[in-house]
């Protein structure tokens, strides 16, 4: 993933520029998940992704990325991320990862949830199959608000990564992708600077008033070791292990943290960790 360059602080009018952008990611995924069942095809919720933020005054930002001329990347069971939406009909019991993302009056938003398909699953599918998918998104859902909830308090961007580890390997053996980050996010999708999901060495820029990143954990039931297919953009697991993918984009501000792409600011993410957003001022 290939980074802008520029300066990694907003001012705080640049950041309540955010907040709408924001708040469209957000609806174009409350729009595909209530749309999410068995029979549906990607290609049809990315429609509908599309048609929530074009309504909305927004423009699908993944659409400006050269080379790709859809709204969201829909990325099933071993799939990673950046699956391309199309006739692939969900069935229940799969594990399907939804990224979105607006851009309004120039600012973008990036957000993705997993979902694990509702209804009777194919009797090939065993139970425990889709119990262990919804434990996986759980888990990795989980460790983006462990992520969320240490930047809140954190000294340096890098702490965010081992918190994310910390939470993950607390929760059993699952694999953390390394060759894909999380990211500043601003003018542009995905700017500097780049954001770990586990540990690193070095502190990474200070935490400060006017950061604003995507923090977005990839996780997988089995190694981390990827490969992209003929398509030139779906990542796949090489083991062929399920995978899961949540991303918020959160801001600092001078009076806290607010998730810019969850509806309540990240409220009921962050409650269970005793941390209360606060949403920028003006």
């Amino acid at each position: 993933m290939a980074f802008r360059k520029q300066g990694i602080y907003k001012t705080p009018d640049e950041i309540r520029r955010m907040l709408e952008p924001g708040l469209l990611t957000a609806a174009s995924l409350d729009a595909v998940a209530a749309a999410i069942r068995p029979g549906v095809t990607t290609g049809e919720l990315d429609a509908l992704a599309e048609k929530t933020i074009r309504d909305g005054g927004g423009v699908p930002n993944f659409q400006l990325v050269p080379g790709y001329r859809h709204t969201v990347c829909a990325s099933v069971n071993a799939d990673v991320v950046h699956g391309i939406p199309g006739d692939r009909v969900l069935r229940a019991g799969d594990l399907v990862s939804i990224d979105s993302g607006a851009e309004v009056g120039g600012w973008n938003g990036d957000s993705a949830r997993s979902f694990v398909v509702a209804g009777p699953a194919d009797p090939a599918l065993p139970a425990a199959v889709v119990e262990a998918r919804r434990r996986l998104s759980d888990v990795t859902e989980q460790s983006l608000w462990h992520g969320i909830a240490a930047l809140a308090s954190a000294r340096h961007l890098n702490e965010v990564g081992a918190a994310v580890e910390e939470y993950i390997e607390s929760q059993g053996d699952y694999g953390i992708l390394e060759d894909y980050v999380g990211h500043g996010i601003g003018r542009t999708m995905h700017e500097e600077p780049p954001v770990f999901n586990y540990r690193v060495r070095g502190n990474g820029p200070a935490v400060k008033p006017g950061l604003v990143v995507a923090i977005e954990p990839m996780v997988t039931a089995g190694g981390i070791d990827t490969v992209t297919q003929d398509d030139d953009w779906t990542v796949t697991t090489a083991d062929g292990s399920d995978s899961a993918h949540w991303e918020h984009s959160v801001a600092v501000h001078a009076d806290g943290i607010w998730v810019l792409t969850a509806a309540d600011g990240g409220a009921s993410g962050l409650a269970p960790m005793g941390i209360r957003p606060v949403r920028p001022a003006g």
